[in-house]
C-alpha cells in the first residue's frame, strides 16, 4: 500500500471561518430556548433530606430530573441514597469551579439558540427543543443529550482541556489528549447541532464500503457547518487548526492515495475504522495529520456536489444515496 506523509505542510492564510454562502434570513424565525442551570439545583440540595429534595428537584425539573438520576448516575434503587450523597460530595468542587468558567455562557448558549432558528429553517416540521438545561455529571458520563423537549449539557466535559479532571492520569486514561482537547466550551454549540443532526438523520452504515462512510460523514459536517455559520471550520470538524490547514494543503494527495491503493469501495470494517473513527492522527498520513481523515474528503466531496445542485433542499442531500452523490460530484482536486 502507498503511504503518504505530507501533511506536515501548512496551507498558510486559509480561512478559518465557517461556509462562505449567505446566511438565510431568520428575522420571522422565532424559537423559544430557555436556559436552566440544574446543577444549581442539584448541589443546593440538604442531603439530610434527601426524599424531600429529590421531590423537589422532580418538581422543578419534571423529566430531567429522573433522567439525570436514573440515566446519568445510573442509580439503583437498592443504593439510590449512598451513591448519590457519595457523587454530591466528590463532584461538590467540580460544580463550585464550575460556576467559575461558566459566569459568561452566553455566547455559546445564544449560539444554539441561532442553531435552532436554522435547523428551523431548514426544517421546518422538526419538532425544536425549548430547553437548554445545563448539568454537572461523572466525568465517564455525557456532555450532550437530547431528551424529549430538552437540549441537555453536561459542563463536566467542558470544563477546559487544560483542567485537572482531564490532565490527572486517571483523567487520560478516559480522555486520551486528542479528545480531552476539544473538552472547551466554545464545542458546546458544535455537539448541540450534532445531537440534533443525529437525531434526524442516525443513520445504520455498517457494511457499506469506504465511500460511502465518507460521504454519509461529510454529509453531518456540512449539515453542521449550515447550522452553525459563523462557527470555525476546525471546531465543525474537530481538527486543530493546522490539521485542517494541512489536509487543505494536500486535498490532492489525501484523494490521490486513496483512489491509488483501491481503497474507496472496499467494505473491509478494519480498514475503514481506519479512516472514519477518532484517533491521535491516521496512521497512513503520520502524526501531523487528523485521527478520521474519511470525514474531510466526504466534507469536501458533498461541497462538490451541493454547489452542483443548488436548489436541493437540505433534507434532500441528507437523503441522497451517498455511492450516487459521490459519483455525480466529480470530485477530483487540482
Amino acid at each position: 500500500m502507498k503511504r503518504v506523509f505530507l501533511l506536515s505542510v501548512l496551507a498558510l492564510g486559509l480561512v478559518s471561518c465557517n461556509n462562505q454562502e449567505t446566511t438565510p434570513d431568520l428575522s420571522n424565525i422565532k424559537v423559544e430556548m430557555e436556559v436552566q442551570h440544574f446543577e444549581k439545583a442539584f448541589f443546593a440540595i440538604d442531603t439530610t433530606q434527601l426524599e424531600a429534595s429529590v421531590n423537589t428537584l422532580n418538581q422543578q425539573y419534571p423529566g430531567f430530573a429522573t433522567d439525570f438520576l436514573s440515566n446519568i448516575l445510573e442509580l439503583m434503587p437498592q443504593r439510590e441514597t449512598a451513591d448519590l450523597k457519595s457523587f454530591y460530595k466528590a463532584y461538590q468542587p467540580l460544580y463550585q469551579s464550575s460556576t467559575a468558567i461558566f459566569k459568561k455562557q452566553s455566547e455559546e448558549f445564544n449560539t444554539v439558540k441561532n442553531g435552532l432558528q436554522l435547523v428551523k429553517y431548514y426544517f421546518p416540521e422538526y419538532a425544536l427543543p425549548k430547553k437548554l438545561i445545563t448539568f454537572v455529571g461523572p466525568i465517564n458520563s455525557f456532555a450532550t443529550i437530547l431528551t424529549e423537549d430538552a437540549i441537555a449539557i453536561g459542563l463536566q466535559l467542558y470544563m477546559g482541556k487544560d483542567h485537572p479532571l482531564y490532565t490527572s492520569e486517571q483523567g487520560q486514561m478516559l480522555y486520551p489528549a486528542y479528545v480531552s482537547r476539544r473538552f472547551e466550551p466554545a464545542y458546546i454549540p458544535v455537539n448541540a447541532m450534532n445531537a440534533i443532526v443525529m437525531d434526524m438523520y442516525p443513520g445504520q452504515h455498517y457494511g457499506k464500503p469506504l465511500i460511502a462512510q465518507m460521504v454519509e460523514s461529510g454529509k453531518k459536517i456540512y449539515l453542521t457547518d449550515h447550522l452553525l455559520p459563523s462557527t470555525p471550520d476546525s471546531l465543525i470538524i474537530g481538527y486543530q487548526q493546522k490539521q485542517l490547514e494541512a489536509c487543505y494543503a494536500n486535498e490532492k494527495n489525501i484523494w490521490a492515495f486513496f483512489v491509488q491503493n483501491d481503497m474507496l469501495y472496499k467494505t473491509d470494517p478494519q480498514l475503514i475504522r481506519e479512516y472514519i473513527t477518532d484517533g491521535p492522527f491516521t496512521n497512513a498520513f503520520g502524526k501531523d495529520s487528523p485521527g478520521n481523515i474519511g470525514q474531510f474528503v466526504g466534507w469536501q466531496i458533498v461541497k462538490k456536489w451541493a454547489a452542483k445542485n443548488k436548489g436541493m433542499s437540505m433534507d434532500s442531500l441528507m437523503k441522497k444515496d451517498p455511492v450516487q452523490l459521490f459519483e455525480e460530484s466529480r470530485y477530483k482536486p487540482g
